[in-house]
């Protein structure tokens, strides 16, 4: 019954998978589209600039401000267990 149940889901994603790649292959054309305006190139660093450094640094800065509006004093440290 689990062999069935396998099987049957490899098709299924197999399938899956064909579909998505039947219907995204116009996506890949070369042919240029009415209306069609391409921004320019980024370069090598503007790439890694805008997704890699960019939200890095966002990151850290809404970390920051969250470990800053959580420095509140009128809490108590929990007591230690002992034994």
């Amino acid at each position: 019954m689990d062999k069935k149940n396998a099987l049957r889901a490899g098709a299924v994603a197999a399938g899956t998978t064909l579909m998505m790649l039947l219907m995204t292959s116009p996506a890949l054309a070369l042919t240029r589209d009415d209306g069609d305006d391409p921004a320019p190139k980024l370069s090598v660093m503007e790439t890694l600039g805008l997704y890699v450094a960019a939200p890095i640094a966002l990151f850290l800065l809404i970390a920051g401000l969250v470990m800053v509006g959580d420095k509140s004093k009128d809490r108590q440290p929990k007591p230690q267990k002992q034994g």
